[in-house]
């Protein structure tokens, strides 16, 4: 089944479903002594989200918001591959593929495609363009569950083959989260390929990149001291590596405690000082939960993290630097992990490092101008 246009069409019907099944929810009791987020996703933020999302969200207009772009969906090596394609302007438009990671969906990067493409429509150059390529990961969302064991080592290797099919010899590639894996494995395993990878996480891939806060420089320790607790990256690592199919039976068959178990990461993992909704907007989120709700893909987006963390990293060749094609990172403060530049120039090709003013683990969403003026600025020179 080759690469065919796609409408997101979802059933009336399963929208009502999942608003019954929010209607009558059975809420969890919330110790009286606690603070708000002390626990987790306090009881009061979490029904004010639930009342708009049954009182006021609309996924009619979310859907057709999407469905302005063009989506193709077909068949990638045995594994069937959503995809958003937006061609750019400009004389001689990079092609650029951007990946999601989780709790992500393809639309965090809503804010960017427009840009991206067509930069003169926003004030910039067109000869910025891009033709964004933005994919489902396997198994989320729009891309269904894959009929393979499927990590990030092995989604590199199905984006060389997705681009193919789209017509691409060379590519540009930029990702965060996952994607940032799927991007650095794409530099390591494909530099031939690549024109360029920009990352917002720090994957260098190699095990030996070891570093202590000695080794960051001066400029660089405010965001090595600022950056968040290990720990609230670790309980849904560990649940989704050794146990996606048990909390996914949950996850699935409540869209409450989805949502929350989401909005835990959106919270937990951005630059919103507190209150989520700094960051996002009530329809940012519920978007994001509605999508893998509304798919039924929540459990093998979780799988994801098995299939790509249980077995160590396997390495294509053993020569330095690890990743080959030219590498930009834009380290963003309130990022979950950051790296010194000198440990990142010894295992990556770095041509480029930014430190960003603000933002998080969600760039795109966060802070997309930033993102966007960072990208423009790796790929100006990458273009010649």
């Amino acid at each position: 089944m080759p690469l065919n246009a796609f409408k997101i069409n979802v059933p009336s019907d399963h929208v009502a479903s999942l608003e019954d099944r929010l209607r009558s929810a059975v809420w969890a009791a919330e110790p009286p002594f606690a603070d708000p987020w002390e626990y987790g996703v306090p009881a009061e933020y979490l029904r004010q989200l639930t009342e708009y999302w049954l009182d006021r969200y609309d996924w009619s207009d979310q859907q057709a918001a999407m469905n302005r772009w063009q989506h193709l969906r077909g068949d990638v090596d045995g594994v069937v591959i959503h995809v958003v394609v937006e061609h750019g302007s400009g004389h001689s438009p990079v092609p650029l593929i951007l990946t999601h990671g989780w709790p992500w969906t393809f639309w965090d990067f809503a804010k960017v495609i427009g840009p991206l493409a067509h930069p003169e429509r926003f004030g910039g150059d067109s000869d910025d363009g891009f033709d964004v390529i933005v994919p489902s990961l396997p198994g989320s969302v729009f891309s269904p569950p894959p009929p393979r064991r499927i990590g990030w080592q092995q989604t590199a290797g199905l984006w060389v083959r997705l681009m193919d099919e789209l017509g691409y010899d060379r590519f540009g590639a930029h990702g965060g989260d996952s994607g940032a894996f799927v991007t650095a494995q794409l530099a390591h395993e494909f530099p031939d390929r690549l024109i360029g990878g920009h990352l917002t996480y720090p994957a260098l891939l190699n095990p030996a990149a070891q570093f202590t806060r000695d080794d960051f420089a001066p400029d660089e320790l405010a965001d090595f001291d600022g950056q968040r607790d290990p720990t609230t990256n670790m309980t849904h690592f560990l649940t989704h590596t050794l146990e996606p199919q048990t909390i996914g039976w949950a996850l699935q068959d409540s869209p409450l405690g989805l949502a929350a178990w989401m909005l835990q990461r959106r919270a937990a993992w951005s630059d919103c000082k507190g209150n989520v909704e700094n960051r996002f907007t009530k329809d940012d989120l519920i978007t994001s939960f509605a999508l893998y709700w509304l798919t039924n893909t929540v459990t093998s987006s979780l799988r994801f993290y098995a299939d790509s963390f249980r077995s160590p990293w396997q390495p294509t060749h053993s020569g330095e630097p690890t990743l080959r094609a030219p590498i930009g990172i834009a380290s963003f403060p309130k990022e979950l992990s950051h790296v010194p530049r000198s440990v990142a120039e010894r295992y990556a090709n770095l041509v480029h490092w930014t430190r960003m003013p603000s933002g998080g683990h969600f760039a795109p969403m966060e802070e997309p101008q930033l993102l966007i003026g960072d990208l423009r600025d790796f790929f100006r020179p990458l273009r010649r």
